[in-house]
Parts: C-alpha cells; sequence; structure tokens
C-alpha cells in the first residue's frame, strides 16, 4: 500500500513538472540568439509551460564581446563600458534571478574557428558559475549560413575559411561540441537541426538557378521555398531612394526562428516538441510539423 502510494505520487510529481514546469533562462548572446528565442514563449505556453526568460542582445556579439564587457565592470563599476543598453552589467543580469540555465555562444562568423572561442569562453563559464551557481551552463550552438551566402558564392582565401555549407557546419560542430565537452555544459543543437533540415530530399532548401540577382528589378525574388534564412530581399535605405536587392544568409527567417525555438523547448523542458499545437501564423502547417520533427531528431542525439 505505501509503496502504492508513493509510486503514484512520483508519477504526479513527473507529470506536473512536464505538464506545468517554469524554467528561468538567460541567454547571453547576439541576433543568433533572438531569433532562435523568438516564438519559444509560445511554444511553452502551449505546451503548459513558464518561460521566464531574460536576453543579453548585441548584435554580431562574440564571446570576447561579453567577456571583455564584464571584465571592465569588474575593474571599473562606474565604467559605462562594462554595461549593456539597459545600463546593467552581466554580473546585474546573473544575480537578478535564481537562474536555471545560462546560455553562451560564439559570433556566427567565427563559429567555425575553435581559437576564437578562447579564453573567454573558459572566463565566461567561471563567472557564471560564480553569481549564477545553481544555473546549468547551455552552450547554444548556432548555424550554417545559407548555402547560397556570399561567403560561399564567393569564397574567402583565408586559411581555414569555410566554403561551404557544409564545410561551416562541420567546423561550428567540432568548435561547440569540443567546448560543451571541456566545459560540461548542455548544448542546444540547433545547428543540426539546421542541417538536418536543409540537406532534408524534400524539405530542403534549393537555389533558384534562374535568378540572376544582378539582373533583378523590384519586387522579384527568387524561389525561396524552405530556406530557414531571410534570403534575398528588397530594402529601402533609411534615408530615402530606390529599394536594393540584399542578400541575408545569416538570419533565420520565420521557418528557422521557429526550428530553433522547437530545439529550445526540447532541451528546456525535456519534452518532445512534436504534436505542440503552436504554429506561427504564416508557417504552412505540414512544413511546421517536418520542423518539430527535425527539432526532436536532433535533441534527440544528444
Amino acid at each position: 500500500m505505501i509503496r502504492l502510494i508513493l509510486t503514484t505520487l512520483v508519477l504526479i510529481f513527473l507529470t506536473a513538472s512536464v505538464e506545468g514546469g517554469t524554467v528561468r533562462i538567460l541567454t547571453i548572446g547576439n541576433s543568433f540568439s533572438r531569433n532562435a528565442t523568438n516564438h519559444l514563449d509560445d511554444l511553452a505556453k502551449a505546451g503548459g509551460h513558464t518561460l521566464i526568460h531574460r536576453p543579453i542582445v548585441v548584435g554580431g556579439a562574440s564571446l570576447e564581446l561579453h567577456a571583455t564587457r564584464a571584465q571592465k565592470h569588474e575593474a571599473d563599476p562606474a565604467d559605462k563600458a562594462g554595461l549593456y543598453s539597459n545600463g546593467r552589467s552581466l554580473k546585474d543580469e546573473l544575480l537578478a534571478e535564481r537562474w536555471d540555465y545560462v546560455t553562451i555562444q560564439q559570433a556566427s562568423i567565427k563559429s567555425h574557428d575553435p581559437a576564437t572561442y578562447q579564453p573567454y569562453a573558459d572566463w565566461l563559464a567561471a563567472y557564471i558559475a560564480k553569481h549564477a551557481p545553481t544555473a546549468k551552463l547551455l552552450i547554444h550552438q548556432t548555424w550554417a549560413y545559407r548555402v547560397d551566402d556570399p561567403r560561399f558564392t564567393k569564397p574567402s582565401d583565408k586559411p581555414g575559411e569555410p566554403k561551404t555549407q557544409e564545410e561551416m557546419y562541420r567546423g561550428l560542430t567540432n568548435a561547440y561540441r569540443s567546448l560543451a565537452g571541456r566545459l560540461g555544459a548542455g548544448i542546444l543543437p540547433v545547428g543540426d537541426a539546421f542541417f538536418l533540415a536543409d540537406t532534408d530530399v524534400n524539405w530542403g532548401f534549393k537555389p533558384d538557378a534562374n535568378f540572376d540577382s544582378k539582373l533583378a528589378k523590384s519586387p522579384a525574388l527568387p524561389a525561396q521555398t524552405y530556406s530557414l534564412h531571410v534570403g534575398w530581399r528588397w530594402v529601402k535605405p533609411k534615408e530615402g531612394g530606390e529599394a536594393k536587392l540584399q542578400m541575408d544568409g545569416h538570419h533565420a527567417n520565420l521557418a528557422g526562428e521557429y526550428l530553433g525555438a522547437c530545439v529550445w523547448y526540447e532541451v528546456l523542458f525535456g519534452q518532445s516538441v512534436v504534436g505542440n499545437d503552436y504554429v506561427p501564423e504564416g508557417l504552412e502547417v505540414g512544413y511546421a510539423e517536418f520542423l518539430q520533427e527535425t527539432a526532436h531528431r536532433a535533441a534527440g542525439k544528444l
């Protein structure tokens, strides 16, 4: 009888933790961390969870930038160079909540090169452990650029610079996983999910071979079906004038943001995202289901 009661209590506790868990997370990153978490709160609500999320976002920020800013604050708390745009320091943010998770990541342009990670990643990990000792450190594995990004269509001669999407993916994956192992940290495998989706036979993005960017006239755009990245777009200058055709093969679009959030959901809540009712407006339901399944596959490899 006692064993039955204990078993029932355990089941009730586990069910409550899955269906109504609260996760407190601090993300130390840049536009890629913002991309990957844009739909996370909606997924959490649809899954019956509560998300408390505080983002530290600096466009293009590297591990070096965040570590250096915190070091400047430690040297002189009055130095504005040690603060973020909200007037708070990294220490302030670390002490603001009893965080369950704190995430770090490298700037995408440097993500393939492990030499750029240190000594900043080690310093940040120690700083986080000191000021948020109950938090689990997570490494956000960012994604490779779109297959037709200028980084690959006009590759650099610089040694070690990736010349294809796959080379970038393999490089950043090795760098992030080595870092996670070194720090004993968990990993958010968004880069894995992007590569799985991008190389899928049926759902993977394929560049429009008939599109010539040099001859294109506004508002014509190439076919960009199943792209996870922003891609080609017409942008009007702030000062006015004619729209110019620009390529953004770096940042995630709606589909990429949703895929990234699905991966974070799986890791943070320990629950499959497959079947989650939240699908953002503008995303085809069948494609959203594929993205959920892809996120689940990526998280399942951990």
